[in-house]
């Protein structure tokens, strides 16, 4: 039996790195290092050695789009105009959580909420992350409310257990397949991953 293709992979945080991995194994294939986890800027800067390896061993590097330029394409084209033939380089519109609120039925069901409260186009959201925050806010579960929720007053953008949380949700519920039909970016992102693990 074939030993699953080794996909490297560099991303912002750790969030990202537990999307990457669901993505890779979803497609067959198994996660080898992962570099960055230190934010966007340490991301960028370290890009051209990410398309470098790539050019050996297959490679996937995730970013989120956020405001920082008006689309996926124009963003890559920032980083990395000339990528590696084995360089998954995908961005997230706007950002990762999208892809999760994508798959609305498994999110309601995690968060405790109506299904009729998740965005149907989660790819136009301003915000994600903050969206996100929204849904849980009105979350019947108190764990969920305390875990993803800013506390009044503490000027944070999310709850203290936040990242945890949604890490909990991409491990044992989210289905990139199905959150598919409802993001291209994330469809595209799949697809990249496929083809990487065939070409190999």
């Amino acid at each position: 039996m074939r030993e699953p293709v080794v996909i490297s992979a560099a991303v912002e945080g750790l969030l990202d790195e537990a999307v990457v991995r669901r993505l890779i194994e979803h497609a067959g294939g198994a996660l080898g290092a992962v570099h960055g986890r230190c934010g966007k800027p340490a991301l960028r800067n370290r890009a051209g050695g990410y398309n470098n390896a790539a050019r050996h061993a297959p490679w996937i590097v995730l970013v989120d789009l956020n405001g920082d330029e008006d689309c996926a394409p124009s963003l890559r084209d920032a980083w990395l105009p000339d990528l590696a033939p084995h360089l998954c380089f995908r961005v997230a519109v706007r950002a990762v959580e999208a892809w999760l609120i994508a798959d609305s039925e498994r999110l309601a069901r995690f968060l405790g909420i109506a299904g009729t409260r998740v965005p149907r186009e989660p790819e136009r959201l301003e915000d994600p992350k903050r969206s996100l925050v929204d849904l849980a806010r009105t979350s019947r579960r108190r764990e969920i409310r305390r875990d993803m929720v800013p506390r009044e007053g503490s000027g944070r953008a999310s709850g203290p257990a936040y990242s945890s949380r949604v890490i909990e949700f991409v491990t044992a519920a989210w289905r990139p397949e199905v959150a598919a039909d409802r993001s291209e970016s994330l469809r595209r992102a799949i697809a990249c991953v496929e083809r990487l693990i065939q070409s190999a």
